[in-house]
């Protein structure tokens, strides 16, 4: 491999998109269109959330080099990121009729079937994937989404942790078991997982700021609040007025008062205490 590509390649793995943008682009006017530089600029660009520009670069790659899976690969991921799923499953049934066996792009393709709601299907490609390659990261990451989507909670933890355990030193499945953790309303487990996501990708913002807001739910003043980071803010509103009318409907009412002046004050707590907690650990975060 050229030595700008394999510099370029690591500078992705470490979280430095932009550097490796430079360094593909120093590449001899020769080299800079090839298939493998395409795909690195794609990457590049995805992780910058540039998907119009991956889009292109695919396109110029497929120009270039003729038909690639890995360049479909990339233009189909753009096509779904543009809400364009049909192009996308297109573009994907393309790359697959080349390389049915490629995990990624099965990996890719079932993620936009659990988007459009084709949960079965997007199960059938998983488990493609996953007969070929059970211990892909890309695997894991799409079992957990597929899992998630199902609403399934639980299994998309239980995943979280198989993938943290057999790629410790991956930051996506940290993060992942932090997004899955927190999702079931376990603060501290969410926190560890974004932390060591973001102590082992520090240019990743999004896994520090995870990590950051997961330190103030985390907050002893925080505890009270922990019902509306488990079940939502609109789930916890509705159950107390439920609870308020159903009270009332009972007969009830002085405890319907006492509930509903309990609500009104946890109200009063869940604006009021959360800005002044998140100021206090945002000093010391700095």
């Amino acid at each position: 491999m050229n030595a700008a590509l394999h510099h370029a390649q690591a500078l992705l793995a470490t979280g430095r998109p932009e550097q490796a943008l430079s360094e593909l682009s120093a590449l001899p006017a020769n080299e800079v269109t090839g298939s493998y530089a395409m795909q690195l600029r794609c990457a590049a660009l995805s992780q910058l959330d540039r998907w119009a520009e991956v889009g292109d670069a695919a396109r110029a790659g497929l120009g270039a080099n003729g038909p690639d899976p890995d360049l479909l690969l990339w233009l189909g991921r753009s096509e779904h990121e543009a809400g364009r799923d049909q192009v996308a499953e297109r573009v994907f049934l393309d790359g697959l009729a080349l390389a049915p066996n490629d995990v990624d792009l099965l990996c890719a393709y079932a993620d936009l079937c659990a988007s459009d709601g084709q949960l079965d299907k997007a199960g059938k490609l998983v488990e493609l994937a996953a007969a070929r390659a059970p211990q892909a990261p890309v695997v894991y990451a799409t079992r957990i989404q597929l899992a998630h989507a199902r609403g399934d909670n639980r299994e998309a933890q239980r995943i979280s942790r198989e993938f943290v355990g057999v790629h410790p030193e991956n930051p996506v499945a940290h993060a992942l078991l932090g997004g899955t953790s927190a999702a079931r309303g376990q603060v501290d487990a969410a926190y560890e997982g974004f932390r060591q996501a973001a102590a082992a990708r520090p240019t990743e913002q999004v896994f520090a700021e995870s990590a950051m807001e997961l330190r103030v739910a985390r907050h002893p003043l925080m505890l009270p609040l922990r019902p509306i980071l488990r079940f939502g803010a609109v789930k916890t509103w509705l159950t107390a007025v439920l609870l308020v009318i159903g009270l009332r409907a009972a007969g009830l009412p002085v405890l319907a008062g006492l509930l509903g002046f309990a609500w009104l004050a946890f109200c009063v707590y869940s604006w009021v205490v959360p800005p002044l907690v998140r100021k206090r650990v945002l000093r010391g975060w700095r």
